[in-house]
């Protein structure tokens, strides 16, 4: 769709985002026939208040809207909700998530926080391989999906410069529940969804749900990839003056990790030509096979280990918490906290170097070598160099990358105190809190280095090479049992321990409303790091019988090894200011404007250690500068909402800092950005027919790239100038019909500016017919007209002999479900 006629179509719809009114959870909803009177916003603010009384950008998520989409990876959920930019694709987890041009040099979501019911999942959200929302799952106990972008985000939340996504909880205030069983119809998945809640008596009530899935998944891959499922439960006990409430969770769900692909990339790079190379459809094929694997390396103890390739994401996560809040002597005093227990084994396969049989042959084994099939159907068979195996006569060199999360553990206790105060004609609101958290991060990085073929279907195999004597340089299939001899094999042993004192003030006084808020993060930052990337004369490969038999091939000359006998302290502190002001108009009852300009920070977590920001020897990071990354927003807009219209625009301004690597840490960056643009949300409702849409417009730049002039003044790779979604929709008595529709306009493949990958519409569908009573059926058809749309490519231009490799959306899924309501 020409994006003339995308903005014809949005300015059309009246451009409304329904909102989810909560001041607290356990604020009562609103009806789903009309647009509340008032949209209650409660996260990242200092007390839940109407939208139009609020100078701040936010948006909301009803369950009953994006259950319509069918079981979905938080991801794709979020790529639905507008001023959102997520890049998904990569499985049920370990998307990256960004907001108005803020910088995603690397996975995960470095400047906005993911909570679950007010409190962050993990304190930084992208972790190296683990980013939060590996931990999330947003099944039948989600009531709702709120999100702010910048304002108060940054006050509110620490490390959320950028804004906060919070994911709220059903809470048993009616009796009721549901049971929803899901088949893919073109793919292999069952999942079965439930939840039931409930008052007790006596001020109690409850809410129980969760899931459980199996299956080989969206794509071809020869095996069960998805296993695994989510239970959550909530108590809570109602008083006259407030409510008690206790919750757990336990998640243990395994996945896979899909990986950049083998494309054809021809053309020019301003207008280059993307398709499948033969035998392997970019959008349903992997090169996860049975015939892959196992991850054969040292453990973090340089113990040889087999770890399976279909851990992929494997997340365990245990977490208790405990709400409060009462209304004492004026006084609206809260207080949340939660210890997680959080570990796992993440893998995923990355290809290296994608090239035909004869040039991977000579360099591994040198003139004259050939390849054979080391696993699989065809083991021990010759392949031709002349013949293209599997049409497209490809191999392709790949490290596996085995991550053990030996302990991300989390905990986090926020208490909060407000009261509002007669001053004048007005109300005076003020509030105070104190956050404390701690977040462990353990992990081990392992890594294996392997051949295979590019087949599709889930019939990838493993190749061995052998030089022109018949001598194998492989080990059935295993080049090296590392990644580049001794990089990037590491362990992390790091604690950070957070307290944040914050508070706010806010007056309105008839149409008038102007506040400004503040907090002070103290970190404290200890624990220690292993690998020979640190240098000092730290050995890090070493000679290794694998197999066992006595005899050390050349594979087992290149096995990586941890010097577990000289560690790297870390060692330093740091603190940095946020602060947040901002002014609203009501003009009328239903439009308001509003002007924020706030200043916030992210504390630099795993991506400093192992760089030369933090000393070897002492721990210590002498450069203050290299503590934390500010963020500065300035955003002003409109609100409207009337008889069942809304439309919501705001212009921002925002400057960024950035330390971060790129390319699975092989490069570091320390850069400044700049962005400007406009976000506009919206809806219409009128009889059977609604229509909910977004857009975002955003010109990005890097202001400064104090390791690489050359990338100062270019736009940053992967922000596309234009993000649009809209989700039409007619509801009948027993069916409704609708569609979500999301388009991407095209950007540049890496920072260097020259290949530009191109934009691309996908569109979900959905309908649902409800028989009977308390029954719904529904079909779901993701990426119904199976188009390609790409996320990544590693290349910086037209590759010259036109091969490539782009990560992709997943094609066409289509599933069923049947939903008993009860």
């Amino acid at each position: 769709m020409k994006l003339r006629y995308w903005l014809l179509a949005f300015c059309s719809s009246g451009m409304v985002q329904t909102a989810f009114a909560q001041s607290t959870p356990d604020a009562p909803k609103p009806s789903t026939a009309q647009v509340p009177e008032k949209e209650v916003f409660s996260t990242g603010v200092a007390k839940g208040r109407d939208r139009l009384d609020s100078a701040t950008s936010t948006s909301a998520y009803r369950a009953s809207e994006f259950e319509k989409l069918g079981p979905r990876p938080l991801g794709d959920i979020l790529r639905t909700m507008p001023g959102l930019r997520v890049e998904s694709g990569i499985g049920e987890g370990n998307a990256n998530y960004t907001v108005r041009g803020l910088p995603l040099a690397a996975g995960g979501s470095k400047y906005m926080q993911f909570q679950e019911d007010g409190l962050p999942v993990l304190e930084f959200g992208d972790f190296f391989n683990i980013a939060a929302d590996v931990f999330m799952r947003a099944d039948f106990n989600v009531a709702a999906i709120e999100s702010i972008r910048g304002g108060s985000g940054s006050t509110f939340s620490s490390n959320a410069p950028g804004g906060v996504i919070n994911l709220i909880s059903k809470t048993g205030e009616v009796a009721g529940g549901a049971v929803r069983l899901t088949t893919g119809v073109d793919y292999g998945e069952k999942r079965l969804d439930f939840d039931y809640g409930s008052p007790l008596g006596g001020g109690w009530r409850f809410h129980v749900g969760g899931y459980y899935r199996s299956g080989e998944g969206p794509r071809d891959i020869g095996f069960t990839g998805f296993k695994g499922g989510q239970v959550r439960l909530n108590v809570t006990k109602q008083f006259a003056n407030g409510y008690v409430r206790l919750h757990g969770k336990w998640l243990d769900d395994r996945s896979p990790t899909f990986a950049p692909y083998a494309i054809r990339i021809t053309g020019t790079n301003d207008n280059p030509v993307i398709g499948d190379v033969p035998g392997f459809d970019i959008r349903r094929d992997s090169t996860l096979s049975p015939y892959i694997g196992p991850v054969i390396t040292l453990d973090g103890e340089n113990k040889l280990q087999r770890f399976p390739v279909a851990n992929g994401m494997h997340p365990t996560s245990k977490s208790i918490g405990l709400e409060a809040q009462f209304d004492i002597g004026g006084f609206t005093l809260s207080n949340r906290t939660r210890y997680a227990k959080n570990s796992g084994d993440f893998n995923r396969a990355f290809p290296s170097s994608i090239t035909t049989v004869a040039a991977l042959a000579a360099s591994q084994g040198g003139a004259g070598a050939t390849a054979r099939y080391a696993t699989g159907p065809n083991a021990g068979q010759l392949i031709s160099t002349t013949t293209p195996i599997n049409g497209n006569g490809l191999l392709m060199f790949s490290y596996i990358s085995q991550t053990r999360a030996r302990s991300l553990d989390n905990f986090t206790n926020d208490f909060r105190a407000t009261r509002v105060w007669k001053l004048g004609r007005g109300d005076l609101t003020v509030t105070g809190g104190l956050y404390k958290a701690n977040q462990q991060l353990h992990t081990q990085w392992l890594h294996t280095a392997i051949n295979t073929d590019v087949a599709g279907g889930g019939r990838t195999a493993m190749v061995d090479i052998f030089n022109a004597a018949g001598v194998a340089q492989t080990l059935g299939g295993y080049y090296a049992f590392s990644r580049n001899g001794s990089k990037f094999r590491r362990i992390f042993d790091v604690s950070y321990d957070i307290l944040a004192p914050y508070g706010s003030v806010n007056y309105h006084v008839g149409k008038i409303s102007i506040g400004g808020s503040v907090r002070y993060d103290r970190g404290r930052v200890r624990g220690q790091l292993f690998g020979a990337d640190l240098g000092g004369n730290r050995n890090g490969v070493v000679r290794y019988d694998v197999n066992g038999d006595g005899v050390i091939s050349p594979a087992e000359t290149r096995v990586a090894f941890l010097p577990l006998d000289a560690p790297a302290p870390v060692n330093y502190d740091y603190g940095y200011w946020s602060y947040s002001s901002g002014i609203n108009y009501r003009v009328a009852e239903p439009f308001s404007v509003f002007a924020r300009y706030s200043r916030g920070a992210r504390a630099n977590a795993d991506k400093i250690l192992f760089t030369p920001a933090v000393s070897a020897t002492t721990g210590g990071v002498p450069d203050p500068t290299d503590k934390y990354d500010e963020v500065r927003q300035l955003e002003g807009g409109f609100k409207f909402r009337k008889a069942g219209a809304t439309l919501n625009v705001t212009a921002f301004r925002a400057t960024a800092d950035d330390h971060n690597v790129l390319n699975g840490s092989a490069n570091q960056t320390i850069r400044s950005y700049r962005a400007t643009g406009v976000e506009m949300e919206g809806g219409y409702r009128h009889g059977i027919f609604s229509i909910t849409a977004g857009a975002t417009y955003t010109k990005a730049k890097i202001t400064r790239d104090k390791l690489d002039a050359a990338l100062t003044g270019k736009e940053p790779r992967h922000q596309p100038t234009w993000t649009l979604e809209a989700t039409p929709q007619i509801e009948l008595r027993q069916a409704t019909l609708g569609a979500n529709v999301v388009t991407i306009t095209g950007s540049y493949a890496q920072d260097s500016n020259l290949l530009r990958m191109p934009g691309f519409t996908v569109v979900n569908a959905f309908a649902l017919i409800r028989p009977i009573r308390n029954v719904e059926l529904m079909v779901n058809a993701s990426n119904l007209f199976d188009q390609r749309g790409f996320f990544e490519f590693n290349q910086s231009e037209v590759p010259a002999n036109g091969i490539g490799w782009g990560r992709s959306v997943n094609g066409r899924t289509v599933s069923v479900s049947a939903k008993y309501s009860f």
